[in-house]
């Protein structure tokens, strides 16, 4: 294979919803004529964070799969390009609503559905308030650019996303998302923690991981004094967990890199990390509270 030509990238939104989409159309745009092939927009990337607050006036910005005006404008522009586009939207599906993502292969195609498996719950993160949790499982996606593993926002957390995508064949890692300052803790700030946890990642599975990010404050609609910073800092780093290409704080902007993936299969080969795996002494990972051991000489009674 070829090197993979992807991009990142991050820009600002507002309550202006035509002018998101007209933003993130024309960074796809800018990123395809710098001949990237993959190219990864931020969660949520229609409308602001509006999981800021707690308001069911925001479930109006919900779209069926089959009916998504976001989803077919950029199903359409991806297959005008010849591009892959992972898209972050809000999913109605009949009386539940999810965090959802969707990729557009380069002829257009839409492949299918991902919903957000880990939803997060906290002071401006107020995700339980609309998501339900994904119900999909974890899904890998094959493109005319490789096989894509995508997970979304608080998944990027969990090294069981990364592990998951990278055993069911992931080539590379994305992660649409929203972070930024924190309004429970005001002096947190998580950019160096998010990144590293993500390289992290990379690192223990030997691919290569690309993040995109929102930048710009967004003010609650119900509560001008609840506001958030989201500090962009998109980024692509390789199968080791270096970084290649970062962001700013404050741009909109795209970042463009290449991969070397058969490069880095080759290596991922050589490590033996996933031949000296041993499932069978891992079923603490099937509990919520680290009881459930199933080594064959447990002693514990549990």
């Amino acid at each position: 294979m070829s090197p993979l030509k992807i991009a990142t990238t991050q820009m600002s939104c507002t309550w202006d919803l035509a002018r998101n989409l007209d933003l993130a159309e024309q960074q796809v745009r800018d990123a395809a004529a710098q001949g990237a092939q993959v190219i990864l927009l931020q969660e949520l990337f229609a409308t602001p964070y509006f999981c800021i607050e707690q308001d069911h006036k925001h479930l109006a910005l919900a779209e069926e799969y089959k009916d998504s005006k976001v989803l077919k404008r950029f199903a359409a522009l991806a297959g005008e390009l010849g591009v892959v586009l992972p898209l972050s939207w809000f999913e109605k599906a009949g009386n539940a609503f999810f965090n959802s993502l969707s990729v557009a292969d380069a002829d257009g195609r839409l492949l299918g559905v991902y919903r957000k498996t880990h939803i997060p719950n906290a002071i401006g993160y107020q995700e339980k308030e609309y998501f339900s949790p994904g119900d999909t499982g974890f899904r890998v996606w094959d493109t005319a650019f490789g096989r894509l593993g995508i997970g979304i926002c608080w998944d990027q957390w969990f090294s069981e996303t990364a592990r998951c995508l990278a055993l069911m064949g992931a080539e590379v890692l994305l992660f649409p998302t929203a972070i930024g300052s924190e309004p429970g803790a005001a002096a947190l700030d998580s950019r160096d923690h998010w990144q590293m946890t993500m390289r992290g990642h990379a690192a223990a599975n030997l691919l290569p991981v690309v993040a995109a990010n929102r930048v710009g404050r967004e003010v609650a609609t119900t509560d001008p004094t609840l506001q958030m910073n989201f500090y962009g800092s998109s980024f692509i780093c390789d199968h080791k967990g270096k970084l290649l290409a970062e962001a700013d704080r404050d741009s909109t902007g795209v970042l463009v890199h290449s991969l070397d993936l058969s490069a880095m299969r080759e290596e991922r080969l050589t490590w033996g990390i996933y031949r000296d795996r041993r499932p069978d002494m891992y079923g603490t990972l099937l509990s919520l509270d680290g009881r459930h051991i199933n080594a064959r000489w447990n002693t514990q009674g549990v």
